[in-house]
């Protein structure tokens, strides 16, 4: 994850349910320190191993396991700037809902797309990268400082973030970063988001041919 925060007070300190979150991924990496690394390829996200060997839960697993102490901060840091707000604008449970809705969604995608991977995906990103692209969705014009210097509104942001994780998932997982889960993340988000709005337009059109078709006497007309 790049450096960035955004500027208003965090007054809200830390909600309950983040501190949890932060509580078990603190208790992950212990866990990976204390262990074995090769807890990796039981806990993290092998796609061959859920493609072969069905090892499902490594696509709720992987979020919580950290390639190390400086992919832990900066994760914990981001769920706390973005997660923060978003716990107390929509309550812990909706929260924790999209928080893994799109972390699992982000695991899905990556075993998807690289069905034969036997390196480990690990880290909280793509469910973070969902967070983003919420904060950017509810308070598109809230100033975020990337490297703590150069502002740039939240949604503009989103929108970056999204080009360079689409270009550089086309190489695959590059440089250790999970391109892909990245991706995943940020499209889940964006269909929960937008999911409300198409689910009416659905309706809207449903409903518009319906009463065409009463009104013409059982002939369907489109326009």
């Amino acid at each position: 994850m790049t450096y960035y925060r955004y500027r208003f007070s965090f007054s809200y300190g830390f909600p309950p349910l983040i501190k949890k979150l932060m509580i078990l991924m603190g208790a992950f990496f212990l866990l990976q320190m204390f262990v074995s690394h090769r807890i990796n390829f039981y806990l993290g996200l092998v796609p061959i191993l859920v493609w072969k060997k069905y090892f499902f839960w490594q696509l709720l697993t992987y979020l919580f396991l950290h390639g190390g102490f400086t992919h832990l901060l900066f994760n914990l840091l981001a769920l706390w700037w973005f997660g923060g707000e978003l716990e107390n604008y929509w309550g812990p449970k909706k929260f924790l809902f999209y928080f893994l809705f799109c972390g699992i969604g982000a695991g899905i995608l990556t075993v998807l797309l690289s069905p034969l991977q036997f390196i480990p995906v690990i880290g909280a990103s793509g469910s973070i990268y969902g967070l983003l692209l919420a904060f950017g969705w509810l308070f598109p014009n809230r100033p975020i400082f990337i490297y703590f210097l150069f502002p740039i509104p939240a949604k503009y942001m989103v929108i970056l973030y999204g080009c360079i994780e689409l270009f550089a998932s086309l190489e695959g997982t590059g440089g250790g970063i999970a391109h892909i889960t990245h991706l995943g993340g940020l499209l889940f988000g964006l269909f929960y988001m937008s999911y409300p709005m198409l689910r009416h337009k659905i309706r809207q059109t449903y409903y518009r041919r319906k009463w065409t078709k009463k009104e013409s006497g059982g002939k369907d007309y489109y326009h």
